[in-house]
């Protein structure tokens, strides 16, 4: 068979004949695009320019090129990109750059541009130009390499390629199969003959969706609707869009929810794919930083790089789990304390991963190489792509814009592609989205380099978006065989209104979909149950959450409010075990609170980023941290009662250097000033605490951070004498055991008399408080820890500090408020046990962790519609909330 050559347009289309000739059996036949064929008869290496070696080219070229006017704005992140669209126009349109350099400075500096990009090429790579011109010195093997020529799916071709087949066609015949579509007015005269098809009338449907994700989700129902019926097979219904990157994120979602394959023609974003994850994972810690939570995220996603081969499996283990280890300095602090021991393997592999910490610190300076080292096959790919896009400084950014091929076969699947890739591969079943006013036709926009002024956009760019746009919108219509519909939203996804595209104006009846109709077509399961409520009715989700939303609204408890099973193993389990003064506030305040966290195990994810400021609670341990140090300090010294103001004051500076390097090494911290002011606070707040002597006991001996009730210590600090920390400490009556820490404990020499003090970095109440609701216990269950461990005749003071005011709160009648607080205690326990785990006072409140839990604002409306009833439900001890 005689040898033949196809010309199309793209890549698609390409594949697309392929694979026709191949079912027809066409032996001979040679499918490429313009550029290939022009390639093929220049003959040698000769290609032309591909885009990844343009920008490889460009970002080399930038760095030592003078560019005159462009001077001042190669250096920007989309210079590359701008630079790579202005030169593939200049060449397309057949203008020489160099000849008009004189014409204008702008000019001057792209031809500048282009001379050294030329120079950092490979000599294969050729402008088309140069490509043309080659071909031309060949063009007598026109019938040996080509033989005859069909050009089929185009519209129009650049300017560039019209003499090199106007050249061709004198040596061998040349066929232009233009169908329907309307031919270029240059074929005229030529040797190039023309052969058409009838325009194809396919059904037309005008339909208006809610929003571009309504559009999305339609048109998936439709091909579903067009499969499940028989009407068509995948490969034969196309999708398509000018804007594509509205509705990709949709189509990527809802393509993972249902079976047919969705191809995206135009590539998937490469973000989307692990591989581009693990790239952008690598992306993040070079342009943002090292920390602890990139690197976890790194070695999850390319656990196979060679660089964590000497890490052994669970390495991360040695980790603090709250460190945000953002500094290499941070990172040989850690190593430095970590042991053999400690390793998973019990060897020290501290030496490997400071190795690894040591490269990806290198930041974009070193981004070529970290790439390198850490990132194989696919996403070594995707980073080399990214860096040629632009600078290594804002390579996160440009991977958010990449793309990658998908692989998945477009020759089998559903295609969701950009309407001018569907012009030149016509489909038989074609659904239009965004045919909105803003969107189909786009708007023109001047080339970023060189603007209408300098050279006119009609010869700078022959076919500008908006005249390209009307005509892929007509070639579509008039190439689609069987069924178009056209589709618009009628609101954009922030709910602003959207018009009509003008290209609608021909059709006037528009079929409006409503955003929650049930479809003819469920794209997948989920949608097919969205839309037969009266199926979904009956699942057991739906009844389980229709009864829940159901009790919530109702003023009664029920059993989705926190009843539970009476003595239910959990609530048997976590009632016997060891309590704290935190526990026994959740469950005096929040008995459902108190169920979610120490039965269940629900606890407030915590965030790895670093704060910008330090919260309440992380205020006050700090203050507590820099008080124990600096207590310590003292005491090994003069002891507190014998320390002047000044002594007091070096040991908290001593004790704040201490705590803030241990802080800095395993605790996520807010930006420097305000960690400054942070322990400057804490500074000041610590030395009203230790100058305060008002009510000391006569030489008596001062600890912090006291363990008791088999609390381990915290410290290596000694204990008191004839303390026993792991003696149990169980509160008479109740069947309550506590542990916990003590603040402050002052015990006179003769353990005659003992003070008990809480420090609290809050303000002081306006009135005295002795229970304050259920939430202040530690006095009482602290004082008591003491009369048992150091004998119940040791008198005992407990009182609140509040340093900011300067201000004492002293306990009144210990052993009174002790047995107030068991027999709440014990009617919580047994209200506890008998399944009433309900929402108290502290349920939704600001401080609850676990809010999120609860009905969406449940503070203003599920909690107070609750309170009565759960109130009488915990009578018991439901009075705590009102003591004083």
């Amino acid at each position: 068979m005689a040898r033949t050559t196809l010309i199309v347009p793209d890549g698609l289309a390409a594949r697309t004949a392929r694979l026709a000739a191949a079912r027809e059996q066409r032996h001979g036949m040679q499918v490429m695009t313009i550029e290939q064929a022009a390639a093929r008869l220049a003959g040698g290496f000769a290609r032309q320019i591909d885009p990844a070696s343009l920008r490889g080219a460009l970002k080399a070229a930038l760095l030592v090129t003078e560019i005159g006017e462009l001077e001042s704005v190669k250096s920007l992140p989309g210079m590359i990109d701008a630079a790579t669209q202005t030169l593939q126009k200049a060449w397309l349109a057949g203008i020489d750059l160099a000849a008009r350099a004189h014409v204008h400075p702008r000019i001057d500096a792209v031809a500048k541009l282009e001379f050294a990009v030329l120079a950092q090429l490979a000599p294969g790579m050729m402008r088309p130009a140069d490509l043309i011109a080659a071909a031309m010195q060949r063009i007598e093997h026109a019938s040996a390499v080509l033989g005859n020529v069909e050009i089929a799916g185009q519209t129009d071709v650049a300017p560039c390629w019209r003499p090199l087949l106007l050249a061709i066609a004198k040596h061998v015949p040349i066929r232009w199969s233009a169908g329907p579509r309307a031919t270029p007015k240059w074929l005229e005269g030529s040797n190039i003959a023309i052969s058409r098809a009838p325009r194809a009338t396919p059904a037309v449907t005008t339909v208006s969706a809610a929003t571009p994700l309504h559009e999305a989700i339609e048109a998936m129902r439709w091909v579903r609707g067009l499969l499940a019926s028989g009407q068509a097979m995948a490969s034969e219904i196309a999708i398509a869009s000018t804007s594509t990157a509205e509705y990709d994120d949709f189509f990527l979602s809802l393509s993972a929810d249902a079976n047919p394959n969705l191809h995206f023609v135009h590539g998937v974003p490469s973000v989307a794919t692990r591989d581009g994850q693990a790239a952008a994972a690598l992306a993040e810690i070079v342009a943002r930083g090292l920390s602890q939570s990139r690197l976890r995220r790194l070695a999850v996603l390319c656990k196979d790089a060679a660089l964590f081969d000497a890490l052994p499996k669970g390495w991360m283990r040695i980790l603090p789990p709250d460190a945000p280890l953002s500094s290499l300095d941070a990172w040989e602090r850690l190593l430095e304390r970590v042991k053999a021991e400690h390793w998973p393997d019990g060897q020290d592999r501290g030496a490997a991963l400071l190795a690894l910490v040591e490269r990806l610190a290198g930041g974009v300076n070193a981004a070529g190489e970290i790439g390198e080292a850490m990132l194989k096959g696919r996403a070594l790919a995707i980073w080399r792509e990214a860096l040629l896009a632009g600078p290594a400084a804002s390579i996160d950014v440009t991977l958010e814009r990449a793309r990658c091929s998908d692989e998945r076969e477009a020759s089998v699947s559903v295609a969701w592609m950009p309407a001018g890739a569907l012009a030149a591969s016509p489909r038989r079943y074609v659904r239009l989205l965004g045919l909105n006013a803003s969107q189909w036709p786009r708007a023109n926009a001047e080339d970023p380099l060189i603007p209408e002024h300098i050279i006119p956009s009609a010869e700078f760019n022959p076919l500008p978006v908006s005249a390209a746009d009307r005509l892929d919108f007509e070639t579509i219509l008039s190439t689609t065989a069987e069924q178009i519909v056209l589709s618009r939203a009628r609101r954009n996804g922030e709910g602003r209104q959207l018009g009509r595209s003008p290209l609608l104006n021909g059709f006037d009846t528009e079929t409006l979909l409503a955003r929650y109709s049930p479809p003819v077509h469920a794209f997948s399961e989920t949608d097919r149950l969205m839309g037969r409520p009266a199926e979904f009715r009956g699942s057991l989700q739906a009844t389980s959450a229709r009864a829940c939303w159901t009790d919530w609204h109702r003023a009664d408890i029920t059993a989705h409010d926190g009843l539970v099973r009476a003595d239910h193993p959990l609530v048997v389990d976590v009632l016997g075990r060891t309590q704290s003064a935190s526990s026994l506030r959740h469950l005096l305040r929040n008995p459902l609170g108190y169920l979610w966290i120490y039965a269940l195990s629900w606890r407030e994810q915590k965030s790895g980023a670093e704060p910008l400021i330090l919260d309440a609670l992380d205020t006050g341990n700090l203050v507590h941290a820099v008080l124990d140090v600096a207590l310590r300090d003292l005491e090994s010294k003069n002891g507190v009662t014998h320390s002047d103001d000044v002594a007091v004051a070096a040991a908290v500076e001593r004790a704040a250097m201490a705590v803030a390097k241990e802080w800095e090494n395993e605790r996520a911290l807010p930006p420097a000033v305000i960690w400054r002011r942070a322990l400057d606070q804490a500074r000041e707040l610590a030395c009203v605490a230790l100058n305060w002597r008002d009510d000391l006991l006569p030489g008596a001996s001062a600890y912090g951070e006291v363990p008791f009730g088999g609390a381990a210590p915290k410290s290596d600090a000694g204990l008191p004498p004839y303390w026993n920390a792991q003696a149990p400490v169980a509160i008479p009556g109740t069947g309550f055991r506590v542990q916990g820490y003590i603040d402050r404990l002052d015990i006179a020499r003769d353990r005659s008399g003992a003070s008990v003090r809480d420090y609290k970095t809050g303000r002081t109440p306006k009135e005295g408080i002795r229970f304050n609701g259920g939430s202040e216990l530690q006095r009482c269950l602290y004082a008591f820890a003491v009369k048992v461990l150091l004998g119940g005749d040791t008198w005992v003071s407990a009182s609140l500090f509040y340093p900011r005011d300067a201000s004492n709160l002293v306990l009144d009648d210990v052993d009174a408020a002790l047995g107030e607080l068991a027999s709440w205690l014990k009617a919580a326990r047994a209200s506890f046990a008998a399944g009433a785990a309900l929402p108290g006072p502290d349920a939704g409140s600001k401080y609850d962790d676990l809010a999120l839990a609860l009905p969406a604002n449940a503070s203003a409306t599920y909690c107070k519609r609750k309170a009565q009833a759960a109130a009488i439900g915990l009578a018991n001890f439901s009075a705590v909330w009102e003591a004083q």
